[in-house]
């Protein structure tokens, strides 16, 4: 038995859909069978900057094994912590 798909309304505004969105099954709308993987190569993460303050010593620790690798102190710092996750 094959469901019926109901229609998707039109909305005035992004928050009148989100409002719908958050209150109905998007099953009852869309046949997700027909649904296809899409590859979006330019998105990038979203990131946020923060202020962390460091002690001068490690800071120049960081920053020397970051020249030994040749890549940004900022980028080491940030593979260090994602390994660092990844391990607990």
């Amino acid at each position: 038995m094959k469901k019926q798909i109901k229609t998707i309304p039109g909305f005035a505004n992004e928050q009148e859909e989100r409002h719908f969105w958050e209150n109905h099954d998007s099953s009852e709308y869309v046949d997700w069978k027909k649904a296809e993987s899409v590859v979006l190569p330019n998105l990038r993460p979203t990131t946020k900057t923060i202020s962390l303050r460091l002690p001068q010593h490690l800071l120049d620790s960081i920053k020397s094994a970051a020249h030994s690798r040749d890549v940004p102190y900022q980028s080491l710092i940030k593979v260090w912590l994602q390994e660092k996750l990844h391990d607990q």
